[in-house]
């Protein structure tokens, strides 16, 4: 995704690290992050609405479909803010301090 923003190709054989330098976003981080200030958006919610529920919701059976990953998104976020990341999430000043 960086080399087809700045115009470079993989025949070029410019390295990664010289790409970064050019101060492109890294997808991956801008991906994690919007996902840590939806989930903190979500929990933060008190009206009962469904997105609470879908992000703690678990599959009777407990298994994921082939080609799925055995870990949710959300697992990334009990591994930085712990069990109670839903607590964590209503403060905000320490929900954005733990992304950093």
């Amino acid at each position: 995704m960086e080399r087809a923003m700045l115009g470079v190709s993989l025949r070029d054989q410019i390295r990664n690290e010289e790409i970064r330098r050019t101060r492109v976003t890294d997808i991956a981080q801008r991906v994690a992050k919007l996902n840590w200030q939806w989930a903190g958006h979500i929990a933060q919610r008190t009206d009962g609405r469904w997105g609470l529920k879908v992000l703690e919701w678990r599959p009777r059976t407990g298994k994921r479909s082939v080609g799925r990953s055995p870990t949710r998104w959300t697992d990334n976020i009990r591994r930085v803010a712990g069990s109670r990341w839903r607590h964590a999430a209503q403060d905000r000043v320490l929900w954005n301090s733990l992304l950093l």
